[in-house]
């Protein structure tokens, strides 16, 4: 192992939006990311939320006006939001202890999804949007039986 590899780990993942206000709420609702100090930039708001159960955080940036580029990606293989393209699209995963509370929740919520498993099928997805187009996947945690 290369020594720049040595105690890598993930810090966070950063988002653009019109409303980070708005993709706040989404994350914290759904995922319960619970927002935490950021800096001031000055010229564009920013949003922190930090994951509780790990060291992920989540900065929501505000979207440049002058920034041409659609709001969000859908997907690589579809133009459209269509929840099924996004296993082989651009998305984010996070795994969840109980699968099926989880997908009930975003059914209460009115959230479009497109459910899958892995071919073994011990491991289910669902796959969703958050509100500025960004692909999102939940997984079961692997039954390791």
């Amino acid at each position: 192992m290369a020594a720049a590899e040595e105690g890598v780990s993930l810090n966070h993942i950063s988002r653009e939006s019109t409303d980070i206000k708005r993709l706040a709420d989404f994350y914290q609702q759904i995922f319960g990311f619970e927002e935490v100090e950021s800096p001031k930039f000055g010229e564009f708001k920013v949003v922190w939320l930090r994951l509780p159960t790990s060291s992920l955080y989540l900065h929501l940036i505000e979207r440049n006006p002058s920034n041409n580029l659609p709001e969000g990606p859908w997907s690589a293989a579809s133009p459209v939001k269509d929840p099924s393209h996004l296993p082989r699209g651009h998305h984010l995963c996070f795994s969840v202890p109980n699968f099926q509370s989880f997908l009930q929740t975003l059914k209460d919520k009115g959230i479009e999804t497109f459910e899958k498993s892995l071919p073994n099928g011990k491991v289910k997805q669902v796959f969703f949007f958050d509100p500025d187009g960004n692909g999102l996947e939940v997984a079961s945690k692997e039954d390791s039986s």
